[in-house]
C-alpha cells in the first residue's frame, strides 16, 4: 500500500534510488582498474646493482603508463632470496619483484628448506633483460694466455667473488676453474658493487660481472677484462670470448625478470602482461637498459617461464656435478 504522506513517499523514493545506485556501483568498484594505489617493486640487491638498474628503469616507465607511483625498495641479502620471499608472501595486491636467475632457477635446488617455492609462489611476468658475464681481474694481473697460466699456478691462493652461493657468477666461476685448471676459492658478497670493491681492493683476484658494472672500471684502467662467457657481445666491445682463449665452458648469461605473487588477481596479471612488454619497447626505456649494460628483452610470460625451466635444468646439472651446497 502506497503511503499517503507525500514527504514519506519522497524519502522512500530517495532511499530506493540510493539502494539501486549502491547495487550498481558494487560491481564497478570490484572491477576498478589496477593499479589502484602505488606499486612497490622489491629488489634483493643494493642500489646501483644490476637488478636495481633494471628495476628503476622499468618502474619509471610503468609509472608513466599507469599514472601511479611505482617505488623501488632494496632489500639485499641471501643472494636476493630475502626480497623474493617477501614478494612471494605479499598480499596487498600491489607488490612485485625484480629477481635474478638464481632466485627462480637454483635457489630451491641449493636449499630445499627455502621459505618460498619458485615454481608455485610466483607468476613470472616477463624476462626483462639479459647480459653476458665479463671475467675481470685486477689491473696488475697479466692478460690473455698469461693470465690462464697464472690462474693455474695460483691454485687455491686465488679467490673469486659473486653475489651469492648458487648465483650465475658462482656457478660460472666454478666452470672457469674447471676449464682453466684453476682452484680459486669462492667468496660470496651481497651484490656486484661489493664484488668490484673487493676486486679493486685486492681481496679477490677474479670475478664474473655484468658489462654495465665491469666496463667502466676496465676503461678507467683499474681492472682487466679477460673475456666474456659466450660469444663476443656488443655490450662488451673489444672484449674477446673466453672460448677464443681456449676456455671451453657452457655459455652463461645473467638476466633478471619481473615476478608477481602467484595470488595476484587476474586483472592485475593481465594488465602487467599487456603493459610490461609495451614499455620495454619504448626507446627511452631500452636506452636506459642498454646504458646499464643490459640487452632489453621484455618477453611475454610464456617465454619467461620457458627460459626459467630450461636454465633450471642446465644449472642444476652444474650444481650436482660440482657438489655445490648452501653452507
Amino acid at each position: 500500500m502506497t503511503p499517503r504522506n507525500p514527504v514519506r513517499r519522497r524519502l522512500l523514493a530517495l532511499a530506493a534510488t540510493a539502494a539501486l545506485a549502491l547495487t550498481a556501483a558494487a560491481p564497478a568498484h570490484a572491477q576498478a582498474p589496477w593499479p589502484s594505489q602505488p606499486v612497490k617493486i622489491l629488489v634483493g640487491f643494493p642500489g646501483g646493482s644490476t637488478p636495481d638498474i633494471s628495476a628503476r628503469a622499468l618502474a619509471d616507465a610503468l609509472a608513466k603508463a599507469w599514472g601511479q607511483p611505482v617505488v623501488v625498495e632494496n632489500r639485499p641479502g641471501a643472494g636476493g632470496n630475502l626480497a623474493a620471499d617477501a614478494v612471494a608472501k605479499a598480499t596487498d595486491g600491489h607488490t612485485l619483484g625484480v629477481v635474478i636467475n638464481g632466485n627462480l632457477t637454483t635457489a630451491k635446488q641449493l636449499n630445499p628448506r627455502l621459505p618460498y617455492d619458485p615454481a608455485k609462489d610466483f607468476a613470472v611476468v616477463s624476462l626483462l633483460a639479459t647480459a653476458p658475464l665479463v671475467l675481470v681481474t685486477p689491473a696488475e694481473q697479466p692478460q690473455g694466455a698469461a693470465w690462464l697460466a697464472a690462474a693455474r699456478a695460483a691454485g687455491d691462493k686465488w679467490s673469486y667473488g659473486s653475489v651469492g652461493i648458487g648465483s650465475v657468477g658462482h656457478l660460472g666461476g666454478e666452470l672457469v676453474n674447471g676449464a682453466v685448471g684453476a682452484s680459486a676459492v669462492h667468496v660470496p658478497y651481497n651484490g656486484n658493487p661489493a664484488v668490484l670493491t673487493a676486486l679493486l681492493g685486492g681481496q679477490i683476484q677474479m670475478a664474473l660481472v655484468p658489462p654495465g658494472l665491469a666496463l667502466p672500471q676496465v676503461k678507467a684502467g683499474k681492472l682487466h677484462a679477460i673475456g666474456v662467457t659466450g660469444p663476443k657481445s656488443e655490450l662488451a666491445p673489444g672484449v674477446p670470448a673466453l672460448a677464443d682463449l681456449g676456455v671451453r665452458m657452457p655459455a652463461l648469461e645473467v638476466w633478471n625478470a619481473l615476478v608477481a605473487p602467484a595470488g595476484l588477481p587476474r586483472a592485475a596479471l593481465e594488465r602487467l602482461a599487456r603493459d610490461v612488454p609495451a614499455v620495454m619497447k619504448e626507446a627511452e626505456t631500452r636506452q636506459r637498459f642498454v646504458a646499464g649494460g643490459w640487452e632489453p628483452v621484455g618477453s611475454d610470460a610464456a617465454a619467461a617461464a620457458a627460459r626459467v625451466q630450461a636454465e633450471a635444468r642446465t644449472l642444476g646439472e652444474i650444481i650436482t656435478r660440482r657438489g655445490i651446497k648452501l653452507e
